[in-house]
């Protein structure tokens, strides 16, 4: 199972986070977790707390968030999503 963590803070400094999860099988990834503020924090901190990657990105982040929890993304976001996964697997490939 693969994770990731999509934050990111308005201008009034109200974090925001989203969490996607994906496993080989699935169509598409599903949103595991979303919050403000402190539950913001907490997706945050169970993500470093567990070494899954956290990427900043205020539009993806922003239509997650109205997406339900255990909800696949839509496939207008495959494209956006599967450029910032290819990211984090070559970021991760280089520590190995």
């Amino acid at each position: 199972m693969q994770e990731w963590i999509f934050e990111y803070e308005k201008e009034e400094k109200r974090l925001q986070a989203a969490a996607l999860s994906y496993q080989p099988g699935q169509q598409a990834p599903t949103l595991l977790a979303k919050g403000k503020g402190k539950i913001a924090e907490s997706i945050l901190l169970k993500a470093e707390e567990h070494n899954i990657p956290i990427q900043e990105d205020p539009s993806l982040v922003e239509i997650l968030g109205k997406l339900e929890i255990n909800e696949s993304i839509p496939e207008e976001l495959y494209q956006a999503v599967a450029e910032v996964f290819a990211f984090i697997y070559r970021l991760d490939q280089q520590k190995k």
